[in-house]
């Protein structure tokens, strides 16, 4: 597991919400449901006016850049 993603995050979904989950990650080509969920969350995120950046590789498909540390300075939520 990428050591940068070290929070787990566990979600209930209906049929539907699969359903169009799976739908949205074979209509773009993700490798994995977790990589359709982070493209989701990074353009729900983005139509809120909050920069998540695009990534190819399923490793990429992350809502923030991140470095070394962690989060860098420019993953600050609007406001903050």
């Amino acid at each position: 597991m990428n050591e940068l993603r070290a929070e787990r995050l566990q979600v209930m979904l209906s049929p539907e919400e699969l359903s169009a989950l799976d739908d949205f990650r074979f209509r773009h080509r993700m490798p994995t449901r977790a990589a359709a969920v982070r493209e989701l969350l990074r353009l729900g995120l983005a139509g809120n006016g909050v920069d998540g950046g695009a990534g190819v590789k399923s490793s990429e498909y992350g809502v923030f850049n991140r470095g070394p540390d962690g989060h860098t300075q420019g993953d600050a939520p609007q406001g903050e």
